[in-house]
């Protein structure tokens, strides 16, 4: 009986010490600080959600619900459709981030969403509403991406032949990751996922930050887009700007810097 008799006793203590632990969060079915945003990361052309897995610990790590999907890397409407039917399944505030064309997507994909609190640019493009990602590739000089490009027919669903683009794998380390150790670079040219050339040449409909707050990490160390354009682009949109030396593939090579500028906009756009 005196066994039982404390059993019980240690029961009930502990029972009441969770009540008294959780009984702010629980008050009312929610907590008592600012919500956590879900973070969405966007990939860009020649590479996969795969890219983000530096980063992604880190945030989880700093209680942030993450979700990676795969862009589709189509075309921008059909990419930004994809990407808005994924939004539209998260209940709460969301943080998109996108890498490179994965930029381009989530502006077209975020504009008019009230869901999405800030947008973050890691070595991205920040489209207005009439340009196209090539424009914006070729705004300034000292890109090296198009002479390192392959092409490959492949059929489209209406029976005709669209154009996939492959960054050679020979000029892949050079041009896209030239800071990231080679024998992952080999990896990642390998597994590139290829994009339709049409998805680069695809307008812009929306501009989402114009409307909404936004981020950019701009890497000065980039052939893949030229520092001059994502400067332009930053400076256009009013971005709270950082740069890092850093290749295009930053997501790989830097991970934390990645993290820590889509924390710093969550943070500020919390609520």
């Amino acid at each position: 009986m005196n066994l039982k008799r404390s059993l019980l006793a240690a029961g009930v203590a502990l029972a009441a010490a969770f009540a008294v632990g959780t009984a702010p969060a629980l008050a009312g079915g929610k907590p008592t600080g600012p919500e956590k945003p879900t973070v969405v990361l966007v990939h860009g052309a020649f590479a996969d959600s795969s890219s983000w897995n530096g980063v992604l610990p880190d945030l989880q790590r700093k209680g942030y619900p993450v979700i990676a999907p795969a862009n589709p890397l189509r075309g921008l409407h059909s990419d930004a459709a994809y990407l808005r039917s994924v939004l539209d399944t998260i209940d709460g505030p969301i943080v998109l981030a996108g890498h490179s064309y994965g930029g381009s997507v989530l502006s077209e994909a975020a504009a008019g969403d009230p869901d999405v609190k800030a947008l973050v640019y890691i070595a991205s493009f920040q489209l207005d509403v009439g340009e196209s990602t090539a424009e914006l590739a070729g705004k300034f000089p000292g890109g090296q991406l198009g002479a390192a490009l392959d092409q490959r027919p492949f059929p489209t669903a209406d029976g005709g032949t669209g154009t996939d683009l492959y960054v050679q794998p020979a000029q892949f380390r050079r041009v896209f990751a030239a800071d990231v150790p080679r024998r992952t670079t080999d990896l990642m040219a390998a597994t590139q996922r290829p994009i339709a050339e049409s998805a680069l040449a695809d307008t812009a409909t929306q501009a989402a930050w114009k409307t909404i707050p936004s981020w950019s990490l701009i890497t000065t160390q980039d052939l893949t887009i030229p520092l001059r354009s994502m400067r332009f682009m930053s400076d256009r949109a009013g971005s709270h700007s950082v740069e890092i030396k850093a290749s295009h593939a930053v997501a790989v090579s830097r991970p934390h810097a990645v993290s820590g500028i889509i924390d710093t906009a969550a943070r500020a756009t919390a609520r």
